[in-house]
């Protein structure tokens, strides 16, 4: 008697959390990413050559992935953290001589070229109506840590350029529900300004599977770069993404 109070019991309160509103969610993001263009000059002060990543490593595809996680404080305001990491070595011939962070590489000669740009982030999100039940968007600020390394080598000469730097975002997303379980899902991330610029931005349509689970899929772009003293950097990079969520 007492076991099967036991199971009942537990059962009443699973089945209480199970019912509370999701305040978390987890989104897995991944699929093959391309690039357009990829521009660098290092230092960028006349000294050194002006060459195309993308001529040297291709333009893809290489497989990328991302992870969101959100917490939602209460209907109106919102936490979100990212953790976008993404690394691309490939081997490439020059045409032409290269002089890139201080070394010299001869056209002609096989050259291993890396690109990394992990990008971590988190944002404050304040969400509001503006169409019934259909609509809902978000605005809001985000903090991000850009992680980025560009290097060459070429037998025994090698030479690279790190930067870790903070860039500031604004944030705006909306979910448009245009029929039953499904949803169209703008979300961008940008800032333009200054010396440089960077923009984040997806489109995907998601169905929702359950309360706690969705799947979505789109497209995604990321551009942006820097024109200052130390570094002449700009890239295109274009995503196609599928992704599943998890409230809990």
């Amino acid at each position: 008697m007492f076991r099967t109070g036991m199971i009942l019991a537990l059962m009443l309160v699973a089945a209480a959390a199970a019912a509370q509103p999701s305040r978390f969610a987890l989104e897995v993001e991944a699929g093959p990413v391309w690039q357009s263009y990829n521009d660098v000059e290092i230092p960028n002060d006349g000294t050194a050559t002006r060459f195309s990543i993308k001529d040297l490593a291709g333009s893809g595809p290489w497989f990328a992935a991302r992870a969101y996680l959100t917490w939602n404080i209460n209907e109106r305001h919102g936490l979100r953290a990212l953790a976008a990491p993404l690394t691309i070595t490939e081997t490439g011939t020059p045409t032409d001589p290269i002089r890139f962070a201080g070394a010299d590489y001869e056209g002609g000669t096989p050259t291993e070229v890396t690109y990394k740009f992990n990008s971590w982030r988190l944002g404050y999100r304040y969400t509001f109506g503006g169409g019934g039940e259909r609509w809902t968007w978000r605005l809001g600020f985000t903090a991000k840590i850009r992680d980025a390394k560009i290097a060459l080598k070429q037998g025994e000469t090698a030479s690279e350029k790190t930067d870790l730097g903070f860039v500031p975002l604004l944030h705006v997303s909306t979910d448009w529900r245009f029929a039953g379980r499904w949803f169209l899902l703008l979300d961008i991330e940008a800032l333009a300004g200054g010396p440089g610029r960077a923009e984040d931005v997806s489109l995907k349509f998601s169905r929702e599977m359950s309360e706690r689970w969705s799947l979505a899929a789109g497209y995604r772009m990321v551009e942006g770069g820097a024109d200052v003293d130390e570094v002449y950097n700009f890239a295109w990079f274009h995503y196609a993404v599928v992704s599943a969520t998890w409230r809990f």
